[in-house]
């Protein structure tokens, strides 16, 4: 295979979903956005309906009406967007519920769609998406007189158990909602982790599922397997890479595999990045470009025809901390080239 494999475990991205569910007590939905965070909304849908889940949420209306094409009738779906212009055909067509971010979104739904679902988001202090205390103070009893199916905020700080703003957004929520009959949401990932204070009537994990922090007891989701171009022997003195970056200072086996940024290697990982060869690791020499990168193999008692780049040594979250990123973004950067293989089904 001349392309990058990436193997994607459904039986543990479930798995996890069912221990994030198990914490929490409540009803637990799925964040599905962004291509499941890249590891492909067919699959990663369908399998968490499998498992249980029958609340699903994306970004976006075009997100939601795939969703709905995957799964059939039945699940809820839920798009933390709202309604927005252009988008009522699609929401009715595809029996979405928007989340509703501010009173012209409230009127325009209303307008277009009566009596059909929809949600509500608050902004309890992450200022980012949803009502703020005035305007729900105003919009209130108008629009809980409509039903709505969920009354939602999200969490700014939740990776971080010690950080004030989650006591602070907790009590704000409570605030906003106390004595409502709607179903309310506060948790992602990392509220569901914070306790039960958190968790109201329904969690919405998204990262924790796809084997990343903060869920540290995750099982891994994705292994990268990237295959080997050629190999060569570096002498004293010479470089590999762009810029002449790397050095040999003694005679290097080097491999050149067959990825790059283009396939969401972040370039700045190189200087701090290793792949794995069974039991071994392999330091990366020079830049990452676009499609190639060299590795050291010198330790290895035969050239390798592929080398691990994700697997259960170094999570999502390893490639972020050498990148100075995050979890999330090395999880929806996955290359479009890359061949996936889905496993645990």
């Amino acid at each position: 295979m001349a392309v990058a494999e990436l193997t994607i475990d459904l039986g543990a991205l479930c798995a996890n979903w069912q221990a994030l569910s198990a914490k929490s007590q409540t009803d637990t939905g799925a964040v599905v956005k962004a291509n499941a965070y890249g590891l492909g909304l067919d699959r990663v849908g369908t399998a968490l309906a499998k498992a249980g889940a029958r609340q699903f949420f994306v970004a976006a209306t075009e997100e939601g009406a795939q969703l709905r094409d995957i799964l059939g009738a039945g699940p809820d779906i839920f798009v933390f967007s709202g309604h927005m212009s252009g988008d009522t055909d699609m929401i009715r067509d595809n029996q979405l519920t928007p989340l509703l971010n501010s009173i012209d979104q409230m009127l325009r739904h209303v307008e277009a769609l009566p009596g059909h679902r929809f949600g509500l988001q608050l902004d309890t202090g992450m200022n980012r998406l949803g009502m703020e205390d005035a305007e729900w103070r105003a919009l209130r009893e108008i629009a809980l007189a409509q039903n709505p199916a969920l009354v939602m905020s999200h969490l700014a700080c939740a990776d971080a158990p010690e950080h004030p703003m989650n006591q602070h957004q907790l009590r704000t929520f409570t605030d906003m909602t106390d004595g409502i009959d709607a179903p309310r949401s506060l948790a992602a990932t990392g509220g569901t982790l914070l306790g039960e204070d958190y968790h109201f009537d329904l969690t919405r994990p998204g990262v924790g599922m796809y084997g990343g922090l903060p869920f540290a007891e995750a099982q891994p989701v994705a292994t990268l397997s990237v295959p080997v171009i050629q190999t060569r022997e570096v002498l004293p003195g010479e470089t590999v890479g762009y810029s002449n970056t790397w050095t040999a200072e003694h005679p290097t086996r080097v491999a050149t595999i067959a990825a790059g940024y283009a396939d969401g290697i972040i370039r700045t990982m190189g200087q701090e990045a290793w792949l794995w060869s069974g039991d071994t690791a392999c330091k990366v020499l020079g830049r990452i470009s676009m499609d190639l990168i060299g590795v050291d193999v010198t330790e290895l008692d035969e050239d390798p025809d592929r080398l691990e780049l994700l697997n259960a040594r170094q999570t999502v979250d390893t490639l972020a901390e050498w990148a100075g990123t995050i979890g999330y973004e090395i999880l929806t950067s996955m290359g479009a080239r890359y061949q996936r293989r889905y496993i645990g089904a």
